[in-house]
């Protein structure tokens, strides 16, 4: 008698493979785009649609730009569902990297500030009170005007990873692949931590692989464009799976909060996940006295990574005073800022000069911090409601055991997903929004989500905003956006306040 094989995996629809080769066309036709017109060096600044068309390979540039987005958000979208396999959606994000990750640097030109302010400290030089300008950076010419007198606005652990390319690289060519690298790797850390996370929050691992690492904006923005927020989603979800794997264990919770240090010290935004982290380690009885222990190891380790890596680099934490120049830059996408443009633009009608956008950004931030905790009280309190089956010796039956694992399964969900709305509320009030942005709090909601529409469509509309050279949309559509914006803001309100129970 033969023994059993492995089991065959399901055939894959006809659906699934014409969603990955149309993937797959669109990331080739993205590339080109890249070559014909990407934020390449010798590039010009301040380009504009229009003469982005006029120049000579310019149409030949919009047209691939713009079909090869159209194939890859329909292809993403289709399967919004899950993918056949987590192994097919592996191979089929892969694939569609592959293109863009030999493609010149597309969406914007962030990488060449990277590579200034990495060539900046690697020189002696501190980027959080020089800006590249002043500090002679031989690469200035590629970078954007707008960043070439601002201090850096990352942490320390991404300033040595900066210098550290700089070093490897030598040239600018050799850094851009050396930052490159540093992306990929910082996404492979994300994939790896995927499954496991699936399996902890109770959702199909095929679903959160594809709407994770599929999506347009981290091949475009993430490998070809090299953004940092790879290395801080990366870092992000390594001390999450080490907080569901081993809740409860100081040893753990160290780890964890230093995983998480880390990744606020690549991009200080990371820091509104920690708090749900403190509850996706605690594994028995919500009790404030078990919450404040567990904070305590968790706090212990996210503060030893801020302090080892700021007296290792040298540069304390001047990083902190860097962060108030991240908002710099104006644009409709930003929420706040579209509703300071309306204001604006209405004070203009009857002669008046409010200056609201400062003034809306600082109510946003403050409204962000109370919306900040309440995501996580209604936690704590959902949470709570499970106490009667947290403790794993109750489960001295089959029935029990089941229960308790329905309960870590459900405990675990209701943190990772009040940290994605956390990170949804952080891209929606602040002061700038910038297409990778969405990428933070995707990864979780494609963990914890149970629809899938309400965040995949518009993380898909912001594939459309930056054209392969950088150029941003929202700057060249300032008051239809800005228009927009608050009218969809204002839409969403009501609606939400119509559905709340009286």
């Amino acid at each position: 008698m033969t023994a059993p094989g492995p089991p065959v995996p399901p055939p894959v629809s006809l659906a699934a493979l014409g969603a990955r080769y149309a993937g797959l066309v669109g990331a080739v036709l993205l590339a080109v785009a890249g070559y014909l017109g990407g934020a390449l060096p010798d590039a010009p600044l301040g380009a504009t649609p229009t003469s982005i068309w006029r120049a000579p390979d310019g149409p030949a540039t919009l047209t691939c730009w713009l079909i090869g987005t159209m194939l890859l958000v329909g292809a993403w979208w289709s399967l919004r569902e899950g993918a056949p396999s987590t192994r097919w959606a592996y191979v089929t994000a892969g694939l569609w990297a592959l293109p863009l990750l030999v493609a010149p640097p597309m969406g914007s030109r962030d990488v060449y500030s990277y590579a200034c302010q990495g060539w900046t400290y690697a020189h002696g030089v501190d980027p959080y009170t020089v800006g590249v300008a002043a500090a002679g950076c031989p690469w200035l010419d590629t970078v954007a005007p707008i960043w070439r007198d601002t201090p850096a606005p990352y942490g320390p652990v991404f300033m040595l990873l900066a210098a550290l390319a700089v070093s490897l690289g030598g040239g600018l060519t050799g850094t851009i692949v050396a930052l490159r690298v540093i992306a990929v790797a910082g996404l492979l850390l994300a994939a790896l931590c995927l499954p496991g996370l699936a399996r902890a929050a109770g959702v199909p691992a095929r679903r959160a692989v594809w709407l994770a690492l599929a999506g347009p904006l981290v091949g475009v923005h993430l490998v070809a464009g090299a953004h940092n927020d790879a290395v801080m989603l990366g870092l992000l979800l390594c001390g999450l799976l080490v907080v569901v794997r081993r809740p409860g264990r100081p040893a753990g919770l160290l780890l964890a909060g230093a995983l998480l240090g880390l990744a606020v010290t690549v991009k200080a935004s990371a820091v509104v996940v920690v708090p749900f982290a403190v509850l996706a380690g605690m594994p028995g009885r919500y009790t404030v006295r078990a919450l404040l222990r567990h904070c305590g190891w968790l706090a212990g380790g996210l503060l030893a990574a801020l302090l080892v890596t700021s007296a290792v680099s040298g540069l304390g934490f001047g990083w902190v005073g860097g962060l108030t120049h991240s908002g710099d830059s104006e644009q409709w996408t930003s929420p706040p800022t579209a509703v300071g443009f309306v204001i604006d633009y209405a004070g203009a009608l009857v002669g008046r000069d409010p200056q609201a956008v400062p003034v809306v950004r600082a109510v946003a931030l403050l409204l962000l911090a109370g919306v900040l905790v309440v995501l996580w009280w209604r936690a704590w309190q959902t949470l709570r409601g499970l106490n009667e089956v947290a403790a794993p010796e109750i489960a001295r039956s089959r029935v029990a055991r089941s229960r308790v694992a329905r309960s870590r399964v459900a405990r675990s969900r209701v943190a990772l997903h009040g940290a994605a709305v956390a990170l949804v509320a952080t891209v929606v009030l602040s002061p700038v929004f910038h297409p990778w942005y969405a990428t933070w709090p995707l990864a979780l909601l494609a963990l914890t989500a149970a629809r899938t529409t309400w965040f995949v469509l518009p993380t898909a509309a912001a594939a459309f905003l930056a054209l392969p050279d950088g150029t941003n949309l929202a700057r060249v559509t300032k008051a239809p956006g800005a228009l927009a914006m608050t009218a969809l803001l204002l839409t969403v309100l009501v609606r939400t306040a119509r559905r709340r129970p009286r």
